[in-house]
């Protein structure tokens, strides 16, 4: 079994690289070994190396510098999951490609299911909808929605606002956005599942779109109260508490690109389908501050 991983710098291709090692020879590229933004090097890449499976973790993930740096998202989150897809025709092989809550508009009351209609508000949600519809084209393919990812690996919401307790003695964080924190590493345990699945049938047919997050929800600053309470519990010397958090709106904290209202998932087909069983965010949360400052 091979498995071409694409990403692996990032923190759900880190979290991916660590997990699927036992399933197979796992070849993890970054930008500088496979060039996403030249879709020749990405055939030629595919055709030496013969994967039996890609994943592609990778993306263009800088929400708000994609309002500018249109070209580059849609190179990389559009144009090269189009490439992978059609390699993986070729090849008559899965692939299974991760996406975002952004696709959607945030409008909706509820948590939004697989069907729902979407409609991005800003240009990285644009650029990664339209690498949906272009995977979306080969039949064997897996796409994975997800939210508000964190880990101890690289930079995230939960790293900075470890940070920032540190220095600062109080910080404005918006409560009218709500979604669900998910860590890469269930990220990569819902993928692994999902990849052992595909591998232990022959006749494997539920191929399609997925979300994937932890259990509960949650607003910005409810998160940052909760990390600033859990590192402190854990021994974390801080110049503040949760205490000195304050409830902002979004428009009081202007971005160049607009956020989703309303970025919660359903997870009921992905949970069903492949019997997976979602930790609460609150849990992963604990888990991540407790190696995060093991590590520093």
């Amino acid at each position: 079994m091979k498995i071409l991983l694409t990403g692996k710098d990032g923190q759900v291709g880190f979290a991916l690289h660590k997990k699927l090692v036992s399933v197979g020879e796992v070849i993890a590229t970054n930008r500088n070994e496979l060039d996403l933004e030249n879709p020749d090097a990405i055939r030629a890449f595919i055709e030496k190396i013969k994967p039996d499976i890609i994943i592609n973790a990778a993306a263009y993930t800088e929400v708000d510098k994609a309002e500018t740096d249109i070209e580059l998202a849609h190179k990389v989150n559009t144009e090269a999951p189009r490439v992978l897809a059609e390699k993986a025709s070729q090849l008559d092989i899965p692939i299974i490609h991760f996406s975002t809550d952004y696709v959607f508009d945030g409008l909706k009351n509820e948590p939004y299911v697989e069907a729902d209609q979407t409609n991005p508000q800003s240009v990285y949600g644009q650029t990664k909808w339209k690498g949906e519809e272009a995977v979306r084209n080969h039949k064997k393919h897996i796409i994975l929605r997800t939210s508000w990812v964190f880990s101890s690996h690289g930079q995230n919401f939960l790293k900075t606002i470890l940070k920032l307790i540190q220095e600062k003695t109080s910080l404005n964080i918006v409560s009218d956005q709500r979604g669900t924190p998910t860590s890469s590493a269930i990220l990569a345990d819902a993928t692994y599942s999902i990849v052992k699945t595909i591998l232990n049938k022959t006749s494997f047919k539920d191929f399609g779109t997925y979300h994937v997050a932890l259990e509960g929800e949650a607003n910005w600053y409810q998160y940052a109260c909760f990390i600033s309470d859990e590192a402190i519990r854990l021994g974390l010397k801080t110049t503040m508490t949760s205490h000195d958090i304050n409830k902002i709106l979004s428009n009081a904290y202007p971005t160049l690109a607009k956020r989703p209202m309303n970025s919660r998932l359903d997870m009921t087909k992905i949970k069903t389908t492949f019997m997976l069983e979602l930790p609460s965010w609150e849990e992963e949360v604990a888990a991540v501050i407790k190696i995060a400052l093991n590590n520093s």
